[in-house]
């Protein structure tokens, strides 16, 4: 079988590959998480409720995978609609269920002071920034994720994309130019 290249890959194609290959899922979560925390946490001002929130909310979406039908929409909006509804039920029920963790068998959430601080920190950027990130090409998108929310090195990042080090900087380069323009085109 030939080895999937997750980088390259669509959203919709890694959900479409969810049942088969857990790892598909895990590149799906990876382009999300740093929004949906910046989401939660702007919704709630709160870093462990916006964990909560995020966590409960990638649950749902593994649940709910094999339904995803491109046809009606982005994967994005699809995972943000999953998330709007996980933040009406905790604030309809005044807390934030895991139901889908549960039913899934993970274990309960604990964070660290510096994974508290780290997740404030996404939620106090520029929100606008977050949201034209996935307009760029897949390759930039996944590069500045990682480079600059994830704060992974260009070797180790190379090393997971399967190219040199040098071509994440260009990545990384060019997608942060792309990003400005169109921060500046937005103001």
């Amino acid at each position: 079988m030939a080895r999937v290249r997750y980088e390259t890959a669509t959203d919709a194609e890694l959900l479409a590959r969810t049942g088969d290959d857990a790892e598909a899922f895990g590149a799906f979560y990876d382009r999300f998480e740093a929004q949906l925390l910046a989401f939660f946490w702007h919704a709630t001002r709160r870093a462990d409720l916006a964990a909560d929130l995020t966590a409960e909310t990638f649950a749902a979406a593994l649940e709910s995978s094999p339904s995803f039908r491109p046809e009606l929409g982005s994967a994005r909006a699809w995972l943000f609609g999953i998330a709007r509804h996980e933040l009406a039920d905790a604030w309809a029920h005044e807390r934030v269920e895991d139901r889908a963790r549960r039913r899934l068998g993970l274990d309960p959430l604990t964070l660290t002071d510096a994974a508290l601080e780290r997740i404030e920190e996404l939620g106090s950027g520029d929100s606008r920034a977050l949201e034209l990130l996935d307009d760029l090409p897949a390759d930039q998108r996944i590069a500045i994720a990682a480079r600059v929310v994830d704060e992974r090195g260009y070797a180790e990042l190379a090393q997971s994309l399967s190219c040199s080090p040098s071509v994440v900087r260009q990545r990384v380069s060019r997608g942060l130019r792309g990003l400005r323009a169109r921060l500046e085109q937005a103001q």
